[in-house]
């Protein structure tokens, strides 16, 4: 019993002598306040990651929007630029055909023949026009957006390419009656020697 006693007091006094960074630090505490703190920031974290994820998927959908509409104005664009060409080769093949066949230098037997080459052309461009309004008037064929832009946007181009053939075909008939003109001046001058 003595050697416990002087154990212990032996034990209190080195415990008072020992450093005190020694020193047993005791039963962890822990701070409530910084706990539900902690607590409040998570929630107000997921919180603002449910409002992105929901911004995201709202700017997901505008994009979607945005581009469903330039694909209509592409397709409104390409439809605009292909009647304006067929309204230009239209003209065209009014007023120089006219102009062509009224030439007293165009013989008789040709001018079916350039009629019929400024009809195939005419009528090409008309059943194209006709195609056209029967793809965007109806859903008989099943063709995406961008399928009918590109198919669009041919058409386009092919009505390009039937107004350069009408102005190189007038071109080169005003050539000719040009030429004739000049041969028909050439042959009827009156020689003065």
């Amino acid at each position: 019993m003595y050697t416990k006693f002087l154990f212990t007091v032996l034990l209190a006094l080195g415990s008072f002598l020992m450093p005190s960074s020694t020193y047993a630090q005791g039963m962890p505490v822990y701070d409530n306040t910084n706990f539900i703190s902690l607590a409040k920031s998570l929630i107000e974290s997921a919180k603002q990651t449910s409002q992105l994820l929901q911004t995201v998927n709202f700017l997901k959908q505008q994009k979607d929007r945005i581009e469903q509409v330039n694909t209509i104005i592409k397709q409104l664009n390409a439809v605009k630029a292909l009647y304006k060409n067929n309204q230009r080769l239209y003209d065209l093949v009014q007023e120089d055909l006219r102009a062509i066949l009224n030439s007293p230098h165009i013989r008789p037997e040709e001018v079916v023949r350039i009629s019929k080459s400024f009809d195939v052309i005419i009528n090409k461009s008309l059943e194209d026009l006709e195609f056209v309004t029967q793809i965007l008037t109806s859903h008989a064929l099943n063709m995406t957006d961008a399928e009918r832009a590109t198919f669009l946007k041919e058409k386009e181009e092919e009505s390009k390419a039937m107004v350069t053939e009408v102005t190189l075909k007038t071109k080169r008939y005003k050539e000719i009656i040009a030429f004739r003109d000049l041969q028909e001046r050439i042959n009827t001058r009156d020689s003065n020697y």
